[in-house]
């Protein structure tokens, strides 16, 4: 019954075109969140420092990217889409296809992953950042030195969920001939109302997310320094 299921799935599309698709998918997702992070890390930790109370505060400066930010975060991303259309013809020289989808990905993630990285980068204790001005440390090097380091199982967790942010947002990339799983879905719903693909391409995307939640997981607990304490503490009572 299940190897009939899917070869009538395989046979409508070819188990090559839902590979292919998973792949585009995957090379959207990655180098959006590549791009993502690149403008949205120093973003992130430019809102955190000028902020008041933070390590260097120019309140005019974080209200107006602040507020860039807040602007860009309001707009759905469908609409986003259209929206940047001129935009990614100018750029990117064309307003279809995988250029044109990783650019208004990168748009759309770049302020996400920003409030993400203030987020993290603000959790970091008030204590080590006093220790490291009382050491003589700069304003540049409490932030490669101190929070980068110390907020980074925090970073990683919101890295994990602008990463599955992105992968939603990649779905809806059959709306201008993006490729990848949601333009599979897109164009079988359009054209033969195929519901088994439909699903079988939600089915791939649930999965390629889990894997994502796992792995970032994973190595949010393997690098967050109050797990292993614990656990090192753990250890010493029970030797005890």
């Amino acid at each position: 019954m299940q190897s009939l299921l899917l070869s009538k799935l395989f046979g409508q599309l070819g188990a090559t075109g839902f590979l292919e698709g998973l792949g585009i998918t995957l090379y959207h997702t990655v180098i959006s969140a590549a791009f993502a992070y690149l403008l949205g890390l120093p973003l992130g930790i430019l809102l955190c420092v000028t902020d008041r109370g933070g390590i260097r505060p120019i309140v005019w400066l974080n209200k107006i990217v602040g507020f860039l930010v807040n602007i860009l975060r309001s707009i759905p991303f469908i609409i986003l889409m259209v929206a940047l259309i001129p935009a990614a013809r100018a750029i990117v020289g064309t307003s279809i296809g995988d250029e044109a989808m990783i650019f208004m990905l990168v748009v759309a993630a770049t302020p996400y992953v920003a409030r993400m990285v203030e987020s993290s980068v603000k959790e970091v204790d008030k204590g080590v950042i006093e220790a490291a001005r009382a050491m003589g440390t700069g304003t540049f090097g409490i932030i490669c030195k101190v929070l980068i380091p110390e907020a980074k199982p925090s970073l990683i967790v919101g890295a994990v969920i602008s990463t599955v942010t992105i992968v939603g947002y990649s779905a809806m990339a059959g709306t201008i001939a993006g490729g990848g799983l949601g333009a599979i879905a897109v164009t079988k719903a359009r054209t033969s109302n195929a519901q088994d693909v439909i699903w079988l391409c939600v089915a791939l995307i649930v999965i390629l997310v889990q894997v994502i939640q796992e792995v970032g997981m994973y190595l949010a607990k393997r690098l967050d320094k109050r797990i292993a304490r614990n656990h090192k503490n753990k250890k010493i009572k029970e030797k005890e």
